[in-house]
């Protein structure tokens, strides 16, 4: 999995003067991104960085050039559970950006939460089934979660938040397409 999310729920809270976002990413929830490609992300999949203490951002849109938060920074905190990714950030709407995310989520407009990770060998297994291909990811390494307007998991809502087998995985061909992001 590049990025998804999943059944997450973020929610904004102004203060002090400081926009504060508390954000949860449920583990174990089924989700089909595709006719006949489902997916779950198993319980503390995103562990690894986060326990080693990894730099790690939250980002508008899953752009870079946009970031919200950072542990670095001291404004991002990460607690992976067995139940959940646990998001909490303290938002400075000094930035264009920033001030863009606040008011559109206000707005009703930006309501997904996505993660953008890479799958490392032996972090996923593929299950062929009647109804498809499912993937489930049990080790992954987060590099930002994004608050998105089209979340790869379309269940994924912010409130007031590779398919194939190892034999047929194929990366797109185009140099800037956001499934080349994190394949290695």
């Amino acid at each position: 999995m590049l990025w998804g999310a999943s059944f997450g729920g973020l929610e904004l809270r102004s203060e002090g003067g400081a926009t504060r976002l508390r954000a949860v990413f449920p583990y174990g929830a089924e989700t089909e991104l595709a006719p006949g490609r489902h997916e779950v992300i198993a319980s503390r999949a995103f562990a690894s960085r986060i326990e080693a203490g990894d730099e790690i951002h939250l980002l508008a849109g899953h752009d870079f050039n946009r970031p919200l938060a950072s542990r670095q920074a001291g404004n991002l905190t990460l607690r992976d559970t067995d139940a959940a990714l646990v998001i909490e950030a303290e938002i400075d709407g000094s930035t264009s950006w920033a001030a863009d995310f606040i008011a559109a989520h206000r707005a009703g407009l930006i309501k997904g939460l996505s993660p953008g990770f890479r799958v490392p060998r032996g972090g996923e297994t593929v299950q062929r089934r009647t109804d498809g291909i499912l993937r489930t990811i049990t080790a992954a390494e987060l590099f930002e979660v994004s608050t998105v307007t089209r979340p790869a998991y379309p269940a994924a809502q912010i409130e007031a938040r590779s398919w194939e087998t190892h034999q047929d995985r194929q990366p797109v061909r185009s140099p800037v397409h956001h499934l080349n992001r994190w394949r290695a």
